[in-house]
């Protein structure tokens, strides 16, 4: 299963919205077949691992897949894979997990039982449920995984009083930060991070096909049409009034407007997720200021924090999060770390907020 692991990361760029799969298949402990996911449309990690065994002339009868999700077993963008093990003659599937997808959660398994199959599941399925995170939150919950990252020093200032910040981190730190990037669906900004630093927001030094979407948070439809944003790839840009000629100009150019307004005037940022979890959006990954971030951690809409930290002192400048000052420590919003790591000179944190109602990491 860690190797079929190893081969869905293979997968980590291409796969979305579908999840990332990775299939071995052995026969006497020796792999005798493996392959992952291709992009939506395309081949699933069991019929390239099923390929893969044939193009090597190993007949499979009788052997096990490992499967790092359970075999969809329903006819979407492509045949059902549950049927291609069952027409294989495997003996054996090992499933990481189950699928959360209601139109198979079970199915494909009771599928390959019910065809003589032996079935395991549940083998390391805690690492297939990080790999497929986005994924998994979509389908339950109808909503992306939303990622915020943040890069600043020791003392939590992400730039100078004035607006400086490159480089607080270091390039090794600039360089994971694009391989995050590069996983997910969507990059999320709002118009005080495109008017302060005009950034582009794409991936850039990862070997990725596919770039993410970039989403604007744009309450009065301020940005210019001058954004290096805007050039290349269409943006969705996402308000809270709609300015007919403004927003006609962005649509001509290629870009779409959204107007998703709530009670203060403010764009409503639960129902922005919602509708990217309409578009099938698994994974969210937010690079924005103080405000927006604030915005969204007030209205429970990050799940887990990407931190960088560098080893350096800045001393007054612009912090993390504008959120209001608490009345009591009590109040504070709890996080758990799920994972630290060294890049290059700096340190990178994972950290993801606890619900208060269910008071778990999800």
């Amino acid at each position: 299963m860690a190797l079929a692991l190893a081969w869905a990361a293979k997968g980590m760029f291409i796969t979305a919205p579908n999840p990332r799969i990775g299939c071995v298949i052995v026969r006497d402990g020796v792999v005798i077949g493996a392959g992952h996911t291709q992009p939506a449309g395309q081949a699933h990690a069991e019929i390239q691992a099923l390929r893969d065994a044939q193009a090597r002339g190993k007949d499979v009868r009788g052997a096990t897949a490992y499967v790092t999700l359970e075999p969809c077993s329903h006819y979407g963008r492509t045949p059902p894979c549950s049927d291609a093990l069952v027409q294989a003659g495997l003996g054996r599937v090992v499933a990481a997990m189950t699928d959360p997808n209601p139109l198979v959660a079970g199915r494909g398994l009771a599928q390959l039982e019910a065809a003589g199959i032996a079935v395991t599941s549940g083998v390391l399925a805690d690492q297939a449920h990080e790999l497929n995170i986005g994924f998994f939150s979509r389908m339950r919950r109808g909503l992306p995984w939303v990622r915020l990252k943040l890069a600043a020093s020791l003392d939590g200032a992400t730039a100078l009083a004035g607006g400086e910040s490159q480089w607080i981190t270091g390039p090794e730190a600039r360089a994971d930060g694009h391989a995050w990037r590069a996983r997910a669906q969507v990059i999320l900004t709002g118009i005080g991070t495109v008017k302060a630093d005009d950034p582009q927001l794409n991936v850039r030094g990862i070997d990725t096909p596919m770039q993410p979407r970039r989403v604007i948070v744009d309450s009065r439809l301020e940005i210019p049409f001058s954004a290096r944003i805007l050039q290349g790839e269409p943006c969705w840009v996402v308000a809270a009034v709609e300015l007919p000629e403004k927003a006609a100009a962005l649509r001509a150019a290629g870009h779409e407007v959204l107007v998703l307004p709530n009670a203060q005037g403010k764009v409503d940022l639960p129902a922005l997720l919602r509708e990217l979890g309409r578009r099938e959006i698994n994974e969210v990954h937010v690079e924005a200021g103080s405000k927006l971030n604030a915005s969204l951690v007030r209205e429970d809409c990050v799940d887990e924090l990407l931190v960088y930290l560098a080893p350096n002192l800045i001393g007054p400048g612009q912090g993390m999060f504008e959120l209001p000052p608490l009345a009591r420590l009590a109040d504070k919003r709890r996080l758990r770390f799920h994972d630290l790591a060294r890049v290059g000179d700096d340190i990178r944190i994972l950290a993801r907020f606890i619900q208060p109602d269910t008071n778990t990491e999800e």
